[in-house]
């Protein structure tokens, strides 16, 4: 374990997309040191040449975590393991980053948050919107244009080639409305600061590629105490439509706001992780009207200058990770979100299954 002034020694499982991200980060950061990587498959030996070379690498997770002695783990692998790789992280004296979901369960994200806090070690969840100028921009101007709000919100991909092999191997233990409604769940919670009371969601099986019982397209609505409503759309595959695949959207009695992106709401980006969070700009309607019903106010555009790709969203979110350690920032709302998020679509997959609206 590190001496106090020593670099974080980290712990990166899981070589995707998002693993290697992370994994980027903690190389350009002064403050994370990499211990080691482990993925099951040739990912790890892929990233470790990506890094410069010379990491030590593992193929089981258990194995590494004994003989790197980490100070921290970065946990970005499939869902099914996130509880067990996290509880371990955390017996073993860890701190954890971890991707979204925290588990594929409710039950188990509560177990990781009491393990958390029994151990006193911190738990940051990649909830990576949260780390966005321009989300925090759309989230600020959705709470000021009065109550209740509609918030449209999706991300539709049509994903083909080695996505397509992630989508389904998510699928395995995830729906799309679950894996990845659990982030914009979290804005629309963020925007009300309301609690939700009623879910409504159907979904679809669009092909026989994926397990039985499950949907690669799922539409999910929420009703929130005070009045505010939310819809989520999110389909997964090789027959998605590019067709209004990005709408984030929300409404309230002053007016609306709106991200507009032009380029990244284009043809042939709904399959590119840098499109997902890109925001280009943001619109402002003013809902106020003259004697005439004409309005009073033309739209305003808000163009951030701020405008991170991908890795630098990563890039902050680890700097975020070491903040939290570094001067022990109580992360107990943070985790206490990320629970409840997940709550949420779960309760969504339920309506799913049941045909029914779920009551929280």
């Amino acid at each position: 374990m590190s001496l106090q002034n020593q670099p974080l020694r980290v712990l990166v499982v899981g070589c995707g997309n998002m693993g290697a991200s992370h994994a980027l980060a903690y190389k350009s950061i002064d403050g994370f040191e990499i211990c080691g990587i482990v993925s099951t498959g040739k990912s790890k030996e892929v990233l470790n040449e990506r890094l410069g070379g010379g990491y030590p690498l593992f193929s089981d997770y258990a194995v590494a975590l004994k003989d790197t002695q980490p100070d921290a783990v970065c946990i970005s692998t499939y869902p099914d393991t996130h509880e067990q790789f996290a509880i371990m992280a955390l017996e073993a004296g860890c701190h954890v980053f971890i991707e979204k979901p925290l588990a594929d369960t409710v039950e188990g994200a509560q177990r990781v948050a009491e393990v958390a806090k029994k151990t006193g070690k911190k738990v940051v969840v990649g909830y990576i919107l949260r780390h966005h100028p321009s989300w925090e921009k759309f989230v600020e101007i959705a709470q000021q244009i009065g109550k209740p709000l509609v918030m449209r919100m999706n991300l539709n991909q049509q994903s083909h080639g080695y996505m397509w092999d992630v989508h389904r191997n998510l699928m395995k233990s995830l729906s799309p409305i679950v894996d990845c409604g659990v982030h914009y769940i979290d804005v629309m919670c963020q925007m009300t600061r309301s609690k939700p009371v009623q879910v409504n969601a159907i979904g679809a099986r669009l092909t026989e590629d994926i397990p039985a019982g499950n949907y690669n397209y799922g539409q999910l609505q929420i009703r929130f105490e005070d009045g505010s409503v939310g819809w989520y759309e999110a389909g997964w595959g090789p027959m998605m439509s590019e067709t209004a695949f990005f709408v984030k959207d929300v409404i309230g009695p002053k007016g609306c706001v709106s991200i507009v992106a032009k380029d990244a709401g284009g043809a042939g980006k709904s399959d590119n992780v840098d499109s997902h969070t890109k925001t280009e700009s943001l619109r402002l309607h003013h809902a106020a009207i003259n004697g005439n019903n004409e309005f009073t106010k033309p739209d305003e555009w808000i163009n951030l200058t701020d405008e991170p790709d991908h890795q630098e969203l990563c890039n902050r979110e680890q700097r975020f990770f070491l903040k939290a350690i570094t001067e022990n920032v109580d992360l107990t709302d943070h985790v206490e979100d990320a629970v409840n998020s997940l709550r949420i679509a779960f309760a969504c997959d339920e309506s799913v299954r049941t045909g029914q609206p779920v009551m929280l």
